[in-house]
């Protein structure tokens, strides 16, 4: 061993002795480094929103190099013919300039953009995979929190980033994001007011929305993914059923070395998808739109995807919702699509835990997860939502589709009006159907096996279907759920006092909830079945023989 390695090895084991010293840092890496996490591909998305967060961050921080927030008016002198000679903000010139005049600015902008729609898809995705999967339930409450902290911060860390270049595009949608503020009755117009600085658009608002864009939001975001980790850990992961899996351990492979590789191989994964996308489809090319203007507005404009659906509510709202009295304005046809929607959608989602708790009457801890058809009316409620939102986002597009198709936009509103009260309901009662229909399946898939589709006739002439015999693990999975039933059909110590208000409102979420419902196979029924399965297969084997026997004398006869 040469000296310098000598060196290098003494110096290191210098660092990791005072680090554990002082830290204890061998216990903390031990115990991170033997931590269990089940493999399943849907925990990827958890990990897609994180990566690509991570990207967020690095290709930010190269932009803020070359950007100026300021909405001064400067004169573009940069290499793009068509805009030379122009009287632009600051903000607009520093945009093209990245764009065209720095290496690499181009593509970094593209994937920090890509990178910001995936994040928030992926957000939005990863919680839907914890709602129908029942994850959020006790311990994990708070996190489920955390995480609809972290959709509405990015949806809003989403608006602020793309209103920056201050182009005719985005500046449209500021001016919208303004009059929502307006409407807020009686604060919207101190609220306006101090968020841009006076009128608008004045001459603040770009700076104070880089603060809140490249600080403010980052800063609470960076935090509260920090304890969803930190969270994460201490409650450890959920799993999906199986054999030799509970509520008391996890079954899967230690973070090192094997997580630390597939998350190490995964993040570049990622990166590598979303710079192939940046480098072939082009988004949000401003130099096409050119500097805002207040005066214009571009016919067909279109916000990002997760603030569509908000422009549609407002484009579904009637006009007559707009009341006027004793000299003020009270802008309901504004007000109630955005600010009111907004606050009733986050609490429900923020409650829906506790909510379900009460249906349920269950306050234990559950780290085992739920499929989807064993819980029909909470799948039914998630497919209810996706309608609503769908929706919702078909209508803020209602002029392009009117525009694209040649139909009257009168129609097209009025339909969606009333297509937004009657899909929603109808999408959950399929849903649960759907769901309750698979329930009965797979009971009768664990009683009786999987249909073979071959037909047998027994000596005394009934005909019947062979049915193939699950394997342990195909059958437990089919017969693992809990029986669930409303609490007053239960145990009258799981539920409230059905006399109080509280008592009547969870008596009748529980109902709600469990009134439709098949029974999970029980023991004794799977045993009656394996018993009359294994009737069957006498009498199969006896009519085997049977012909067996009248073929070979069949032969002997010719």
């Amino acid at each position: 061993m040469s000296p310098q390695t000598t060196t290098k090895d003494r110096a290191a084991t210098a660092v990791a002795n005072f680090a554990d010293d002082t830290a204890g840092a061998s216990k903390i890496v031990n115990g991170f480094a033997r931590k269990v996490f089940p493999d399943h591909w849907s925990f990827m998305l958890g990990e897609i929103t994180l990566y690509s967060f991570v990207i967020l961050l690095f290709t930010g921080t190269f932009l803020t190099f070359f950007y100026v927030p300021s909405a001064a008016e400067t004169t573009y002198e940069g290499i793009y013919a068509p805009l030379a000679g122009t009287h632009v903000s600051e903000a607009y010139a520093s945009t093209l300039s990245l764009s065209f005049d720095v290496r690499g600015g181009l593509i970094m902008r593209q994937v920090h953009h890509w990178a910001a729609l995936i994040f928030v898809a992926s957000t939005v995705v990863h919680m839907f995979r914890v709602f129908f999967t029942g994850a959020f339930r006790k311990p994990r409450e708070i996190n489920w929190v955390i995480g609809a902290l972290l959709a509405i911060l990015a949806v809003f860390e989403g608006f602020t980033g793309y209103s920056l270049p201050d182009d005719l595009l985005s500046g449209t949608g500021i001016r919208i994001a303004e009059a929502i503020i307006l409407a807020v009755p009686v604060v919207g117009t101190y609220i306006s007011f101090f968020l841009f600085g006076g009128e608008f658009p004045g001459h603040a608002f770009i700076p104070r929305f880089y603060t809140i864009h490249v600080l403010l939001l980052p800063a609470v975001m960076l935090a509260l993914v920090a304890v969803h980790l930190m969270l994460v850990v201490v409650h450890k992961h959920t799993q999906y059923p199986g054999p030799g899996r509970t509520n008391d351990n996890v079954v899967g492979f230690p973070l090192y070395p094997v997580y630390m590789a597939k998350a190490g191989g995964f993040f570049f994964i990622v990166f590598g998808v979303i710079a192939l996308i940046a480098g072939f489809v082009s988004i949000n090319p401003i130099w096409a739109y050119g500097a805002y203007d207040p005066s214009p507005v571009t016919a067909g404009s279109q916000p990002d995807w997760y603030m569509g659906w908000l422009d549609g509510a407002v484009r579904l709202m009637p006009g007559w919702t707009e009341i006027s009295a004793f000299g003020y304005t009270l802008s309901l046809n504004v007000f109630i699509p955005t600010t009111v929607i907004i606050l009733v959608v986050m609490s429900v989602l923020v409650a829906y835990p506790w909510i379900e708790q009460i249906a349920t009457g269950d306050y234990r801890e559950h780290h085992l997860l739920d499929r989807p058809r064993n819980q029909p009316t909470r799948t039914g409620l998630g497919v209810m939502a996706l309608t609503f939102y769908a929706l919702l986002l078909v209508s803020g597009g209602n002029d392009i589709i009117a525009h694209t198709l040649n139909i009257s936009i009168n129609d097209i509103t009025r339909s969606l009006r009333l297509l937004l009260f009657v899909l929603p309901p109808i999408a959950f009662w399929v849903t649960k159907r759907i769901c309750l229909g698979l329930q009965r399946k797979d009971r009768e898939k664990a009683l009786h096996g999987r249909e073979t589709g071959r037909i047998v006739r027994l000596p005394h002439g009934e005909f019947i279907e062979v049915h193939a015999p699950l394997s342990d693990h195909e059958r437990w999975l089919l017969v693992q759920h809990e029986q669930q039933r409303p609490l007053e059909l239960a145990d009258g110590a799981a539920g409230a006092n059905p006399d109080t208000l509280f008592g009547k409102v969870q008596h009748a979420l529980s109902r709600f909830y469990f009134d439709d419902r098949v029974e999970p196979v029980t023991p004794a029924e799977l045993a009656a079945a394996h018993h009359h399965h294994d009737d069957h297969h006498v009498a199969i084997d006896q009519s085997a023989e049977g012909n067996a026997k009248i073929t070979n004398s069949l032969t002997t006869q010719g």
